[in-house]
């Protein structure tokens, strides 16, 4: 559904990219927690099997096309489709672990996607190329470059003590309690979201510098490691404890998901009585036997 986001992103300065995938790409989300499930629980319970199936639609779907993409921002701007997809999905659990994974989710991605864009900005302002094909090599003449780009590759792609795992865990937990062939589908997002993040990290950090623009090309400077410092520190800090974050929402969180939750038992309840009534119709007649 956000086929306009890659071409925004291309189009946008870094700094509007930043902006664009750190904070406004959360709106969405924040609707869907702010307004839609404490508003309309009953139509969020309804509607739920369909959301459920665009997020894993949109987790499955556009990691696929992120690595087809020859653009860096480009393949970027489709992870973030991918991973707000664990949102949708968690939103949608209706359990504390799925809204609170989906709430964790957007924090995380906020630093985590915006720290990507920076990545690709501070080598474009030296190429000024997003072309991937055009790099390779970079750990040879950039190694804190190296290391701060492959501390978010990890953390985008969900690697336990970062960030990037706690939401997505949280988000497929409470999605399996609810709806377990969803959570089976979007758990391969994980296994894609590593597929095409580690691919572009080889591509542009691993292998020779033989391409001659890149002999002269100088590393971070104090400035730019200013600039990320604060951002692998706060993604590997939430990776090893989230608590902070999890205890803030966590009160609001159980408030809002309290009549959706109801709601789905009494849904449940009624889709099962049938059942009892006639479980119950034949034990008495084996009793009357």
């Amino acid at each position: 559904m956000h086929t306009w986001l890659p071409d925004a992103h291309v189009e946008a300065p870094t700094a509007g990219s930043v902006v664009l995938a750190a904070i406004l790409l959360k709106m969405g989300g924040y609707g869907f927690i702010r307004f839609l499930l404490p508003m309309f629980p009953a139509a969020s319970v309804t509607f739920a099997p369909l959301m459920f199936a665009l997020g894993v639609t949109a987790i499955i779907y556009t990691s696929l096309v992120a690595f087809a993409q020859k653009d860096m921002k480009k393949l970027i701007a489709y992870s973030s489709v991918a991973h707000m997809g664990f949102v949708t999905i968690g939103v949608f659990s209706g359990t504390e672990a799925g809204v609170q994974g989906a709430v964790f989710q957007m924090v995380s991605h906020g630093i985590v996607a915006g720290a990507l864009f920076l990545c690709v900005g501070i080598i474009y302002d030296r190429m000024h190329t997003r072309e991937i094909a055009a790099y390779g090599g970079l750990a040879d003449r950039m190694p804190v470059y190296a290391f701060i780009f492959m501390v978010f590759t990890m953390a985008n792609v969900g690697l336990p003590g970062t960030s990037g795992f706690v939401g997505e865990f949280l988000s497929l937990l409470g999605t399996f309690k609810t709806n377990s062939v969803a959570a089976f589908f979007a758990t391969f997002g994980v296994i894609l979201s590593a597929v095409y993040a580690l691919t572009l990290y080889r591509r542009i950090v691993f292998g020779k510098l033989e391409k001659p623009a890149l002999f002269d090309i100088s590393d971070m400077n104090a400035r730019e490691i200013a600039i990320m410092a604060p951002l692998v520190v706060l993604t590997i800090l939430l990776g090893f404890y989230p608590k902070p974050v999890l205890d803030t929402s966590l009160g609001a969180v159980n408030a809002m998901i309290q009549p959706y939750k109801d709601l789905t038992e009494a849904r449940h309840a009624q889709a099962a009585a049938p059942a009892v009534l006639a479980q119950l119709h034949h034990k008495a007649s084996a009793n009357a036997q």
